[in-house]
């Protein structure tokens, strides 16, 4: 796919579904918002504010208008899922605005959450929009076990801190298939290849990977990555369990030998495999951010 494309989603059961390209970071297959063109329709995440129009565009492709949607569902508040919500909810004037209750001030008042999106991601932060806000009387505060009602699909929350305290899943039973947020790590379809996600300030390896086993006990169908696309769950969450395990292990190894956490950072960069399919400079960044993720974490250990 290339940025701008949308896709029907064709996985497993899935049906009314569709997939956008946002082209975040100017890279293609990075970054995904989904539509879900049910009796209440839907769009689950928003991206990172930039190009939001290809946002809008799907929802055209959808048939759907701007009036008639009814939901933006968001998985978390990190700039990347949540950074087009009071885009979006301004140009779709009736749609209400769903966020787990621990992150709805930062959409409310993204102030914080701007400057703290800017410290963690470095030099990517020019790939941003600042966030515009999103009316306190148009969000609705989700917590785990809540159900947002679609008619003839629904969404039923599961909350998943690992990656972020105000992270959530949401599966949808209609398809088999559960919107992942970052709980499932990165899928990169291009290399059929799950990758780890470890961002600063609140990646918590223990609690990452319960959030994957809570995913295995619900035994969807397909898994819809918000990094990237749909994918058949078969075998990929342990898979994944494997592959942020033996992450954090190498990045505490080249700590304990380098003893220094620039030289740490720097080693991972130089030595990432990933310039060849999101280019250096987002491989890089990518990288960079990762490892000081969980550096914060094994400190918090420490």
């Amino acid at each position: 796919m290339e940025p701008g494309d949308v896709r029907t989603v064709t996985s497993g059961e899935c049906t009314d579904l569709y997939y956008v390209d946002t082209g975040m970071y100017d890279t293609a297959e990075y970054g995904s918002v989904y539509v879900l063109d049910a009796e209440r329709p839907a769009i689950i995440d928003t991206g990172i504010g930039t190009n939001y129009e290809r946002i809008l565009a799907a929802l055209d492709e959808a048939g759907i208008e701007r009036d008639d949607l009814e939901v933006i569902a968001i998985t978390h508040v990190h700039l990347d899922h949540a950074g087009g919500a009071g885009f979006i909810a301004d140009a779709c004037p009736n749609a209400e605005v769903y966020v787990h209750e621990s992150g709805a001030r930062h959409l409310a008042d993204p102030s914080r959450l701007w400057k703290g999106t800017k410290s963690a991601v470095g030099d990517q932060i020019e790939f941003y929009t600042e966030p515009e806000p999103v009316p306190d009387s148009r969000i609705t505060e989700l917590e785990d076990g809540d159900t947002i009602d679609l008619g003839d699909h629904e969404l039923v929350v599961h909350h998943a801190p690992g990656h972020a305290p105000h992270q959530v899943v949401f599966e949808d039973p209609a398809n088999d298939a559960v919107f992942t947020a970052d709980a499932a790590g990165i899928w990169v379809p291009s290399i059929s290849q799950i990758t780890e996600t470890s961002p600063p300030p609140q990646f918590d390896l223990e609690g990452t990977l319960a959030d994957a086993e809570m995913l295995v006990a619900m035994d969807p169908e397909t898994l819809l990555f918000a990094h990237f696309g749909p994918k058949d769950a078969d075998g990929v969450l342990a898979e994944y369990t494997d592959v942020l395990t033996d992450w954090v292990q190498a990045v505490e190894r080249k700590r304990e030998e380098l003893g220094d956490d620039e030289a740490v950072i720097d080693h991972f960069v130089e030595n990432t495999d990933m310039g060849h399919v999101w280019g250096e400079r987002k491989a890089r960044g990518e990288t960079a951010m990762n490892v000081r993720g969980v550096l914060t974490y094994l400190d918090r250990g420490e």
